[in-house]
């Protein structure tokens, strides 16, 4: 009986805010490989897609140790509007950006700067390469649809979440 109604209520909570930290720091580490071992150097869309996998692990580490309910749906609320955000800005790289030979003075590149990310940790934050440059596809799949299909499946957590947050 017992084992019907785990089936029920899904992945236990803890386990799943551990995927709302985990997962975009291995995204992170992933890019990071990409750039400095095989060279595929980001541009500013890419990297505000770092920052917001960042961001996302930042809100959802707190949820790890808080035990009351009102904070962890305050925290998997912002999740879910991180994570659209990221799909926001992955779809906006290949349909826009991608077509475009500079992507510089957009709306990545001044959030970056503006944050000064790009000067106080330029192995994350700096971005070497226009969007064209940038388009490039990992086993037949462009790169950002990778982000785009974690931004997606943190959102799908964080709404799991925000519906049963205690």
């Amino acid at each position: 009986m017992s084992l019907g109604l785990a089936s029920r209520r899904g992945l236990p909570r803890p386990l799943l805010w551990a995927v709302m930290v985990l997962l975009p720091l291995a995204a992170v580490g992933a890019a990071l490989v990409s750039q400095h071992v095989f060279d595929m150097q980001p541009c500013p869309w890419c990297v505000l897609q770092r920052l917001v996998f960042l961001a996302i692990a930042a809100v959802s580490l707190p949820a790890l140790l808080l035990k009351g309910a009102t904070a962890r749906r305050v925290l998997a609320g912002a999740g879910v509007l991180l994570a659209g955000a990221g799909m926001a800005a992955a779809l906006w790289q290949h349909f826009v950006s991608a077509a475009s030979g500079s992507c510089k003075l957009t709306l990545a590149d001044r959030i970056v700067a503006g944050l000064g990310l790009d000067g106080l940790w330029p192995e994350v934050f700096a971005a070497y390469a226009s969007c064209a440059d940038a388009a490039v596809k990992l086993l037949g799949v462009w790169y950002e649809f990778y982000s785009l299909g974690l931004f997606a499946l943190l959102a799908l957590v964080a709404l799991r979440l925000l519906r049963r947050p205690a």
